[in-house]
């Protein structure tokens, strides 16, 4: 369980990031790309023994699953950043929540996980918490016929992410491995990455400032933790994988709004509030069906 509060925790740490991001101008796209390289280095230097380790990347395994989840780390981003310009930023954190249905359906269909009343009361009402929690209009979301798409590929790909982080935990990665796993995640997003700002920069676009540097390092510290401590609660014999994803998910709007509250001082809809009271009785219950 101790991991999957540090999950929560380094999730919630993102969140405040990227609202000073807005704050201080940051460019999101560069910081973003800057964030997977500290990231990427984080793993590398605390958790691997030496250059043998790097050179057996490319021969392991879930090498290829990695490529695929880099790849998928820039195009959800696109896709979200494209949303929030065209439906809003209530729309992309709707999406985005909302889509730890799927990899709690891939648990229990997929790996035959238990489907008990509780757990699936519970599971339903942190959909309900998710979706109110993240409204922040009182007239809820809007999305014109021809948007639709972009939030729709948003919900699949962030769901995939999570779906195929959990599926290469279960079968390819060993307990030694975790580190290395989750830094090269962060590597090849980081090599894609720069791929795109190299474009960038023959059409002419690209002015790197320190500050979007200074903003990459300080989300790259806690977007790996993110994921390596996530990847060791999947691990946690106590809890079946849809049961961490669900409380996961809820764990980090809840911590997401008293954060939001405290330091932004973030005025609440009546709905956020009841969004609030169903995601505390979504974990209760999701928690007791264990």
């Amino acid at each position: 369980m101790i991991y999957l509060l540090l999950s929560i925790l380094s999730s919630t740490i993102i969140f405040v990031v990227f609202r000073l991001y807005k704050k201080y101008g940051v460019n999101t796209m560069q910081a973003i790309i800057v964030n997977y390289f500290i990231a990427c280095s984080v793993g590398f230097f605390g958790y691997i023994d030496g250059v043998e380790d790097l050179i057996r990347i490319p021969e392991e395994s879930w090498f290829p699953g990695i490529v695929f989840l880099g790849a998928m780390f820039i195009t959800v981003f696109n896709l979200a950043a494209i949303t929030t310009q065209r439906s809003g930023l209530s729309v992309v954190s709707v999406a985005t929540k909302m889509s730890v249905a799927i990899p709690v359906l891939f648990g229990i269909f997929i790996y035959n996980e238990s489907m008990g009343f509780l757990k699936i009361a519970g599971i339903s009402l942190a959909l309900v918490a998710v979706y109110l929690s993240s409204i922040k209009t009182k007239k809820g979301i809007s999305i014109k016929k021809e948007n639709l798409i972009f939030p729709l590929l948003v919900f699949i790909g962030s769901g995939i992410i999570d779906t195929t982080i959990n599926y290469l935990e279960n079968f390819y990665v060993s307990k030694t491995d975790v580190g290395l796993f989750s830094s090269s995640i962060f590597g090849v997003a980081g090599i894609i990455g720069t791929l795109i700002l190299i474009g960038q920069a023959l059409l002419g676009k690209l002015k790197i400032t320190w500050k979007n540097i200074a903003g990459g390092i300080a989300l790259g510290i806690p977007n790996y933790f993110s994921i390596y401590f996530l990847v060791k609660a999947l691990r946690h014999p106590g809890f079946e994988n849809s049961i961490i994803f669900t409380l996961n998910h809820v764990g980090i709007v809840l911590a997401s709004t008293i954060l939001g509250i405290v330091f932004f001082k973030e005025v609440l809809l009546r709905k956020n509030w009841i969004g609030i009271a169903i995601a505390v009785i979504s974990i209760i219950l999701v928690a007791s069906s264990q």
